[in-house]
């Protein structure tokens, strides 16, 4: 447990004691770290005796992560759907910005609602009006609330431990990242002790796509090019392409496909960018080397955020135009 966390960790006890009733939420496009932290959360104020209401955010929860446990009991509402009277305190968790919790509008918390904000995302500026958790050396959020559940002597119940294993898998790329320390393995193995069953929690999880997602990768893997002396590859997608092809943007993994090509020697920085919509692209940034490449880098200079080794942007802006400036904003960044 780091300085930070010990220090933020009796004041969110105490409020957690002093409220009846907790919001969470999945931040947009959730990833298993945001839904498994909102999860394992929810099971331990539970456990508190507290009610706690985890919100889906604004996207789908994907059905590759519907066997996280507790994930069948997620509220299908985003932010503006809820009525905030009903909650006395707001836990913003995995989430840098307020935009990011919600971009179906402008969000404003009321005052009368504290947030409490526990995330690992360095470019989170600390925007809880109660306490705040910031703290870039856990690769998960997941393994910050597994910090603060000992804390406060919570205990780590098989639920708890699937959801808290399957964020901090998937935040340090299954541990591959540059990210894991031995003090990340040994919270791996104390949660897969209490949930031995982690292997198929992992499998389902990574066997659950559909046809259009591989129809979607046919489509970005078929449209690559790289740039700057070849160590920067993009693959991309119109939103005409996937309309001519009878698929949605939900169906175009973004950090699938930046993965794959983050595997060729040589590119050094590979994103993968999908128009979502006509004028709005989504891009996913990923690293061969997130100490030379720091992705948090050009993922805030484009208006998003991440971590050095994956992170993503939204820009507004025509596929071909939103190209351009990836390219022109990493050759600057980097000196490519």
């Amino acid at each position: 447990m780091t300085e930070t966390v010990k220090k933020a960790a009796p004041k969110i006890f105490e409020a957690i004691i002093a409220s009846k009733s907790i919001l969470l939420h999945c931040h947009p496009s959730p990833d298993p770290d945001s839904v498994g932290s909102a999860l394992a959360m929810r099971f331990a104020l539970e456990s508190l005796g507290k009610k706690a209401t985890v919100i889906r955010g604004d996207s789908e929860i994907p059905e590759a992560f519907m066997h996280f446990p507790g994930a069948r009991d997620i509220v299908q509402k985003n932010f503006f759907e809820v009525d905030l009277k009903e909650f006395d305190l707001f836990i913003i968790q995995d989430t840098a910005s307020l935009d990011r919790v919600s971009r179906c509008g402008e969000v404003n918390v009321p005052a009368s609602l504290p947030t409490i904000v526990i995330d690992h995302h360095i470019s989170n500026s600390g925007f809880g009006t109660l306490v705040n958790i910031v703290d870039a050396t856990y690769p998960a959020t997941a393994l910050i609330l597994l910090d603060l559940f000992k804390d406060w002597h919570v205990e780590i119940t098989p639920d708890i431990a699937a959801d808290l294993f399957i964020g901090a898998f998937t935040d340090t790329g299954g541990f591959r990242y540059n990210n894991v320390t031995p003090g990340v393995l040994v919270a791996a193995s104390e949660l897969a002790a209490i949930y031995p069953a982690f292997p198929k929690l992992i499998a389902t999880m990574e066997n659950s796509r559909k046809p259009e997602e591989l129809l979607s990768l046919g489509l970005l893997l078929s449209h690559i090019k790289a740039y700057l002396n070849g160590h920067f590859a993009i693959a991309s997608v119109s939103n005409a392409d996937l309309v001519a092809s009878n698929l949605s943007s939900g169906d175009a993994g973004t950090s699938w496909a930046a993965g794959l090509l983050r595997s060729v020697v040589g590119w050094d920085i590979s994103v993968c960018c999908v128009e979502t919509a006509p004028g709005t692209v989504k891009a996913s940034f990923r690293t061969r080397d997130s100490e030379k490449y720091d992705l948090t880098k050009i993922a805030v200079a484009l208006g998003g955020g991440g971590h050095k080794a994956a992170a993503g942007a939204i820009l507004t802006m025509p596929l071909s135009q939103a190209v351009e400036k990836i390219v022109a904003t990493a050759k600057e960044i980097y000196n490519l």
